[in-house]
């Protein structure tokens, strides 16, 4: 299920995200469904070269994507405040090669990294609801060097099939806030046209169902067949 936006921080300010934290085996599915032409990957590459630069994965989650970014030539280091996820994370990238990424526990609001230290501060939805994570950022504008980049990944709720399912699912949640929200922060904006493509059915249903509550699942996925959507998204960057 997708963290509801007014819910109670836990330590640190930490919001719960009850899909990867409570369901990490089938994020994993949401992982490798996500995005499989790779425009995210390709959009930060073009805003920064990742070969030789200090990379900060923010919220890394079990750390799906520190392996890759190490492949393309990055030292990455992934930040995790949930620690049954940080140890996953940490699991994962022993396999990589020596000193080229680590996992370690921490929160957006107290980045555990030297000032000036950081090339490429990277999040997929760590930065979700826009409001609310001042302190995180603050904390970005202090690590990042001069000419680095901070790009933050949400959905674009405002278009796509799956941003349909979020918005009527969540009727509280106005879009067009947060993208005013991240004006006002300095983050221009990148529209990426990703989408979930799946092996099998089963795992698109069971991706839908740790994203959504019973009843909306139940709704989308007797409406929607196949095992893909188009899943629109935004990657907000901005330079320092």
């Amino acid at each position: 299920m997708t963290p509801d936006p007014h819910s109670a921080p836990v330590d640190g300010g930490v919001r719960p995200s009850p899909n990867i934290w409570n369901h990490p085996q089938l994020y994993e599915w949401e992982n490798e469904a996500f995005d499989p032409d790779g425009l995210v990957e390709a959009a930060i590459a073009a805003l920064h070269p990742l070969a030789g630069a200090v990379v900060v994965d923010i919220g890394c989650g079990t750390g799906f994507h520190l392996p890759r970014y190490a492949a393309l030539g990055a030292h990455v280091i992934g930040l995790e405040p949930h620690m049954p996820l940080t140890r996953r994370a940490a699991e994962r990238v022993r396999a990589t090669r020596e000193g080229a990424a680590a996992a370690i526990a921490g929160a957006a609001a107290d980045l555990p990294f030297a000032s000036s230290s950081v090339d490429v501060a990277l999040a997929r939805w760590a930065y979700f609801f826009g409001a609310g994570c001042e302190p995180g950022l603050a904390q970005v504008a202090r690590v990042v060097r001069p000419g680095g980049i901070a790009a933050f990944l949400d959905n674009d709720a405002t278009r796509s099939t799956f941003g349909h399912w979020f918005t009527q699912s969540h009727p509280a949640y106005d879009p067009v806030a947060v993208q005013r929200f991240w004006s006002r922060q300095g983050f221009s904006a990148i529209g990426l046209d990703t989408r979930w493509e799946c092996s099998d059915r089963e795992r698109f249903e069971a991706i839908v169902r740790i994203e959504f509550e019973p009843p909306a699942a139940d709704r989308i996925l007797a409406e929607h067949a196949g095992t893909a959507v188009d899943y629109a998204t935004t990657l907000w960057w901005r330079r320092y």
